[in-house]
């Protein structure tokens, strides 16, 4: 039976899960981002989700919201450039959406997500079509929400967000980026794969993951 709630446990299990994601993609988001950025995306994802792990052992142990804010300002305080602002951005808008509940509901985690998008929109002025983390973001968030109005349990439509989230990636590559440090290369930027597209693809993928992951825990 699909368990559409997401907890602490899940909450931290995503964290983790995403953690790993980063790391194991190091190297490969760094490449990415040497082609258009300064070349320190995946060492900065890196660092920061190592202190966002580390940080877990002291997190609430009933809290959501709490644990979500104590990510969001680790994100900020930790990680270089701008990922570090929009990450903590994206967590710390989640936090007060989840409305204070100790489990979240499939509805009240795909609004904290929403909250969390919007937020990232906000802080990077950027839109769909940018060639930024929101291109895999927006298209995910937007699948989640066709899913769950379509009466589909929360880990079939994390699932269809992460698809959705790596079309939205894989859509980068062509683009013209207009927004960050890519921009100043302006057509050259065009046929590279957006690194903040990718590892916000990274975190869509540990979310459905980490869900699944509770649906069925053999």
């Amino acid at each position: 039976m699909a368990v559409d709630v997401v907890d602490i446990t899940a909450l931290q299990r995503w964290l983790r899960t995403f953690a790993a994601s980063v790391a194991e993609q190091r190297d490969h988001l760094t490449a990415l981002d040497a082609a258009i950025g300064d070349a320190d995306h995946g060492a900065n994802m890196h660092r920061g989700m190592t202190a966002v792990v580390d940080a877990l052992a002291t997190a609430s142990s009933d809290d959501p919201a709490a644990l979500l804010k104590q990510t969001g300002m680790t994100l900020v305080k930790s990680v270089g450039g701008a990922s570090g602002p929009l990450y903590g951005t994206l967590f710390l808008r989640m936090a007060p959406a989840t409305g204070g509940a100790t489990t979240l509901d499939a509805e009240t985690f795909a609004k904290a997500l929403r909250a969390g998008l919007e937020g990232v929109v906000a802080r990077g002025k950027a839109e769909l079509g940018d060639k930024t983390m929101v291109d895999a973001l927006a298209p995910a968030l937007d699948a989640l929400d066709a899913a769950l109005g379509g009466g589909e349990s929360l880990a079939a439509g994390l699932r269809a967000a992460s698809a959705a989230a790596d079309e939205g990636r894989d859509a980068t590559i062509p683009l013209v980026a207009r927004k960050g440090r890519a921009s100043y290369l302006g057509e050259r930027s065009a046929g590279h794969q957006d690194p903040g597209a990718t590892s916000a693809a990274l975190l869509v993928a540990a979310a459905a993951d980490a869900v699944a992951e509770q649906d069925d825990p053999s």
